[in-house]
C-alpha cells in the first residue's frame, strides 16, 4: 500500500508530505485547491508522461516521492521485475521507495529503491501498485486487454492457465525448429553433396595412417641406389674380403683366425677362455652382418617406375593432407566426422516429420485444455455480467446492460484443435474476451472505451472493482471525480461500496459528496492558501470528529446548527453500517505531516 507521499514544487503545492495507512483515505476541499493535483502527482510517480507544465513557477524541478508497504503477493509480483532490473538481492522485499523528479526543461529522472530506471520499468512496477480511476482514459479496466485476466481470475482458473501457457511454450519450441528446417533446406542439401563428394574422394585414395612416411623412405633408397650398392658392395668386401688371388682378407675369414689362436691359448692357460668366447661371438655376428648386407643388397631396386608411383601417390596424400587437415590421420577423422554429419542431414526429412508428429500432438493437448478453459469463463461470464448490472443498478445505473462477449477466430493452418475446427490461440487460450455495455435503452452494446465517460466511467469503474475485488491484486485504489453526475443517496451508495472494497486493497478518494466522504476511515482536507501573493495548496487530516462534522457540513452547503446535524448524522450512519458489516477495516486516522 501507498504509505508515504511526498511532493515539492508540484503545480500549487509548494512542500506537502503525507502518511497513509490502510482503509478508506478520502480528500475533500473547494473546488481549484489542488485535491486532483496530489493524484497526477501519484500519477506522475508511477510512469505517466512527463509534463514540464507541473513544475511550480520560478521552480528548477518538481519532485515526487513514495514509500510502499508490500504483502507478499504484491513483493511476489515484482521480485522478478525489481531482481531483472538489478534493483533487489535474495532477500524478502517488505517495502520500495519511488522518486521521480521532473525539470522545468522537459527532462526527467527515475529511481526505484535508489537506483536509476526508464519510463518502462517505473510503468511496469506502478502497475502492480496503484490503480488511478480518474478520465476514461486513464481507467485500466477500459483496456480489452485487461479483461480477459480479469475473467480468470474472477473464473480461478489461472493455474488452468498456465498450464496452457507451457504447452504453448512447446509449440513454440517446436515451430521453431521446423521452421529453421526449412529454411535451411536449400543450404543443407548443398552441404550434404559437398559432404558426399568429399567423402567419396577420401574413400577412393584408399589412406593408410603413416602411408607417407614409409614412402618418403622409400623414395630415398630408390633415389641413392646406386649409391647404396656401391656401399653395400664395399661392406661386403671389408667383410668377406677379396676374391682375387692374393686379395685382401675379409673381417670375417680374419676373426676366424682369431678364434682359433684363441682356442689354442687358452688350451695353454684357461684365463683366456673369457677371450675365447668374445671372438667366437664377434665373429657369429660379423657373419650374420655379411649375410645381412648380401639380402639388402638383393633388395636394392633400380626402378624408374616404382619411383614415378611413389612420387604420384605423395602428391595425392599431400592434396588430401592440404584440403582435410595437417595428417593423414586427421583426414581419416574429418571423413569420419562428415559421414555422421551426412547421416544427420540425410536424417532430417525424418526429423521434420517427427517434429511434425509432435506439433500435432501438441496442438490437440493445447485445443483440450483450451476449451477446458473456454468452458469455464462462458460459466464465469454469465455470472460476472449479472452481478455488474446489479452494482451498477445500486449506482443509478439501473437501466445498463453488461455483456462479457467472447469470441473465436478460426485459423485452419496453424490453430489448435478443437473437436473438428482448428482454433487460433495463444498463451491465454483460443477466446477473445472483451466487457460490452449498453447505457441506456435502447442503445447496442459497445466496448466500454467508447460508452463510458466521466463520472459515469468512474462508476463502471466501481462495480467492476466491487465484483472482482478478489481477483484484481493491485493494492491501491484511486479514484478521482467518481461522484460526478449523481446525488446524495448514491452517494451513500459510492461511499459503502468503497468503503467495502477496503477488505481487499487500499482506497483513496477524491469527492466532492458529503455522503460519500462520511465513510471516510481517514478524511484529508485540502486548502488553497495565498501568501505573499503566491498560492500553495495546504492539506490537513481532519482527527476530531468536530473537524469532520464541520467539513461535511461545508460540503453541504448549511454551516449552521442543522448542516452540523445533518453531518453528524451521514457520520453516525455509515459508523453503523461499518459496525454491522465488519468494523473498521482501516485503523485509525493518520496525522500528515506539513512541511
Amino acid at each position: 500500500m501507498l504509505e508515504e507521499l511526498r511532493i515539492s514544487n508540484f503545480a500549487i503545492i509548494d512542500q506537502l508530505e503525507l502518511t497513509f495507512a490502510p482503509g478508506l483515505n478520502v480528500i475533500t476541499g473547494e473546488t481549484g485547491a489542488g485535491k486532483s493535483i496530489i493524484i497526477d502527482a501519484v500519477e506522475l510517480l508511477l510512469g505517466a508522461k512527463a509534463d514540464p507544465s507541473f513544475v511550480r513557477s520560478g521552480a528548477e524541478k518538481a519532485v515526487i516521492e513514495a514509500t510502499f508497504t508490500l504483502n507478499d503477493q504484491t513483493a511476489a509480483a515484482l521480485r522478478p521485475i525489481l531482481q531483472r532490473e538489478d534493483l533487489i538481492d535474495d532477500a524478502p522485499v517488505t517495502a520500495l521507495s519511488i522518486y521521480r523528479e521532473l525539470r522545468s526543461n522537459g527532462r526527467s529522472m527515475s529511481r526505484i529503491n535508489g537506483t536509476t530506471v526508464n519510463q518502462e520499468v517505473l510503468n511496469e512496477v506502478g502497475a502492480l501498485l496503484v490503480d488511478v480511476h480518474g478520465q476514461s482514459a486513464h481507467l485500466s479496466l477500459l483496456k480489452r486487454a485487461s479483461h480477459i485476466d480479469l475473467l480468470d481470475r474472477y473464473a480461478n482458473i489461472m493455474e488452468w492457465r498456465h498450464t496452457l501457457a507451457h504447452l504453448v511454450t512447446q509449440v513454440n519450441e517446436v515451430r521453431r525448429e521446423i521452421k529453421t528446417l526449412l529454411e535451411d533446406e536449400a543450404a543443407l542439401k548443398r552441404r550434404a553433396d559437398r559432404l558426399r563428394s568429399d567423402i567419396e574422394e577420401i574413400d577412393a585414395a584408399e589412406l593408410v595412417p603413416g602411408e607417407d612416411e614409409e614412402l618418403k623412405a622409400e623414395r630415398n633408397r630408390l633415389s641413392n641406389s646406386e649409391q647404396l650398392a656401391k656401399l653395400t658392395a664395399e661392406a661386403l668386401t671389408a667383410l668377406y674380403g677379396e676374391d682375387s688371388i692374393g686379395g685382401q682378407t675379409g673381417a670375417v675369414e680374419q676373426l676366424m683366425t682369431v678364434c682359433a689362436l684363441l682356442g689354442k691359448l687358452s688350451g695353454i692357460d684357461p684365463a683366456i677362455k673369457d677371450d675365447e668366447t668374445l671372438a667366437e661371438e664377434a665373429a657369429a655376428q660379423a657373419d650374420e652382418l655379411a649375410k645381412s648386407l648380401r639380402r639388402y643388397a638383393d633388395s636394392i631396386e633400380f626402378s624408374p617406375g616404382r619411383l614415378d608411383e611413389i612420387e604420384e601417390r605423395l602428391q595425392t596424400l599431400n592434396t588430401m593432407k592440404k584440403r582435410y587437415g595437417g595428417t593423414i590421420e586427421a583426414v581419416i577423422a574429418y571423413a569420419d566426422k562428415a559421414r555422421v554429419e551426412l547421416e544427420n542431414i540425410e536424417n532430417s526429412e525424418e526429423h521434420l516429420k517427427e517434429l511434425r508428429e509432435k506439433e500435432t500432438k501438441l496442438l490437440k493437448q493445447v485445443g483440450d485444455q483450451a476449451s477446458k478453459i473456454s468452458k469455464a469463463r462462458a460459466a464465469a461470464a454469465q455470472k460476472l455480467a449479472a452481478n455488474i448490472v446489479t452494482e451498477l443498478a445500486d449506482l443509478r445505473m439501473s437501466k445498463t446492460q453488461f455483456e462479457v462477449n467472447i469470441e473465436q477466430d478460426d485459423d485452419p493452418d496453424e490453430g489448435c484443435y478443437v473437436g473438428d475446427r482448428r482454433v487460433a490461440f495463444d498463451a491465454t487460450g483460443i477466446d477473445n474476451v472483451e466487457f460490452l455495455m449498453s447505457a441506456n435503452p435502447g442503445e447496442p452494446l459497445r466496448p466500454l472505451a467508447k460508452v463510458a465517460s466521466g463520472g459515469e466511467a468512474a462508476r463502471i469503474m466501481l462495480a467492476l472493482k466491487r465484483v472482482l475485488s478478489q481477483a484484481d491484486h493491485t493494492p491501491t485504489l484511486i479514484f478521482d471525480e467518481i461522484d460526478q453526475g449523481i446525488g446524495g443517496r448514491v452517494g451513500t451508495t459510492v461511499g459503502e461500496k468503497l468503503w467495502a472494497l477496503t477488505r481487499e486493497h487500499q482506497v483513496m478518494v477524491v469527492t466532492h459528496l458529503a455522503q460519500l466522504a462520511g465513510y471516510a476511515d481517514r478524511h484529508y482536507r485540502v486548502m488553497k492558501l495565498i501568501d505573499d501573493g503566491r498560492t500553495h495548496t495546504q492539506i490537513v487530516a481532519l482527527t476530531q470528529d468536530f473537524q469532520r462534522i464541520e467539513e461535511l457540513a461545508a460540503m453541504l452547503g448549511t454551516l449552521n446548527e442543522s448542516g452540523y446535524q445533518s453531518a453528524k448524522e451521514l457520520i453516525d450512519q455509515a459508523a453503523d453500517y461499518k459496525r454491522t458489516n465488519g468494523g473498521n477495516h482501516g485503523g485509525g486516522v493518520m496525522q500528515p505531516k506539513l512541511v
